[in-house]
C-alpha cells in the first residue's frame, strides 16, 4: 500500500513558523504528515505550499493550482488571519474563495483538514477597543469555516479557544505563532481526529519538544530583528484601520449600541454564506460542530 499524498496549504501557521529545525521552519503539517505512514517507520508523502503572510486569495490562486497537480488524498487548508490583519478584509471574499477551495480539492476525492483558529488580538492580549474588531473579524472566518466545512465533510479542528490559547509554553516569542510544543499541540489534536476517522494508522505525534525551549535572550534577539520586521510588514496596512474601527467601538460603547456591530458582522456573515451556491451536502467527518 503506497503512503498517502498529503498536501498542506494556508500561510505561517501551516508553514511552521515558530517551530524551527536546521532545515528550516517544519511545524503542525510536517509533524503530523510523520503520523500518517502505513507502516512502522513510513510516514506520508508530504508538500507544504504554505507561505508565510498568504491570505485566501493567495490560497486560491498561487498554491491551489499546485496542490490540485499534486492530486492529493489528504488536503490540509488552515488560512485567514492575515485576511483579518488587512485593511481590505471582506468575508464576502473570504468566504467565496474558501469555497472554491474546498470544493476544488474535494472534488479531487480528497480529504480536507481544516480549522478555527484564535483572533490575534486575544492572543496578543492587545486593549478591548483594538482586540474586539479584530475577534469580530476572526469569528467572521470561523463562522465561515465552520459552515464549509460541514458542507464538503472537512476534518475540522476547533482550535478557537480553550486553555492552549492561553497557555504561553505553547506559543513562541511573537505570541502569534505556536512553539514547538504549539505545533506539536497541533499535530496531535489532528492526529487524533483522523485516526477517529481512521485515516492516520501511523503512530501520533511525541507531545514533548525536541529542541530546547529558546532562552529569553534568544526570544528578545528575535522580537528584534526578524520578528519586528514581521510585524511592521503587517501593521503598515492595518493600523490606520485598526484605529479607526477601536474608534467606532469606543463610539457604539458610549452610547450603549456595541451589540450592533455584532449585529451587523453576523448579517454579512449571513450574507456571506448565501452567496455561495450549496452543493449537495456531504457526510462531515471529525469534531461536533460547535458553534464560533
Amino acid at each position: 500500500m503506497s503512503p498517502v499524498r498529503f498536501v498542506a496549504l494556508g500561510d505561517s501557521l501551516t508553514q511552521g513558523v515558530g517551530d524551527p529545525t536546521v532545515d528550516g521552519w517544519r511545524g503542525w503539517a510536517a509533524l503530523l504528515a510523520d503520523g500518517l505512514g502505513t507502516g512502522p517507520g513510513t510516514s506520508a508523502r508530504f508538500t507544504n505550499l504554505a507561505v508565510s503572510g498568504a491570505q485566501t486569495r493567495d490560497v486560491l490562486e498561487q498554491q491551489l493550482p499546485v496542490a490540485l497537480a499534486l492530486r492529493p488524498e489528504l488536503a490540509a487548508v488552515v488560512v485567514g488571519v492575515n485576511d483579518t490583519l488587512r485593511r481590505t478584509f471582506d468575508i464576502h471574499a473570504v468566504a467565496a474563495r474558501l469555497d472554491r477551495v474546498y470544493g476544488a480539492l474535494a472534488g479531487q476525492g480528497a480529504v480536507l483538514l481544516t480549522a478555527c483558529l484564535p483572533d490575534p488580538g486575544g492572543v496578543l492580549g492587545l486593549p478591548g477597543a483594538l482586540a474586539r474588531p479584530l475577534a469580530r473579524r476572526q469569528q467572521a472566518v470561523n463562522t465561515v469555516v465552520h459552515a464549509l466545512s460541514e458542507r464538503y465533510g472537512a476534518v475540522h479542528l476547533h482550535a478557537a479557544e480553550g486553555a492552549w490559547v492561553t497557555d504561553r509554553a505553547l506559543w513562541s516569542a511573537d505570541r502569534l505563532h505556536p512553539g514547538e510544543r504549539g505545533h506539536r499541540h497541533l499535530a496531535l489534536r489532528f492526529h487524533a481526529l483522523l485516526a477517529e476517522a481512521g485515516l492516520a494508522p501511523g503512530a501520533a505525534p511525541s507531545p514533548e519538544p525536541q529542541s530546547p525551549l529558546p532562552t529569553r535572550a534568544a526570544n528578545l534577539r528575535w522580537l528584534a530583528t526578524a520578528g519586528t520586521g514581521w510585524v511592521l510588514r503587517r501593521c503598515t496596512d492595518l493600523l490606520p484601520n485598526l484605529l479607526a474601527l477601536a474608534a467606532d467601538e469606543v463610539r457604539h460603547r458610549a452610547r450603549g449600541t456595541g451589540a450592533h456591530l455584532d449585529l451587523r458582522a453576523g448579517a454579512a456573515v449571513s450574507a456571506a454564506l448565501a452567496a455561495v451556491a450549496v452543493p449537495e451536502r456531504r457526510t462531515r467527518r471529525g469534531e461536533a460542530a460547535q458553534p464560533a
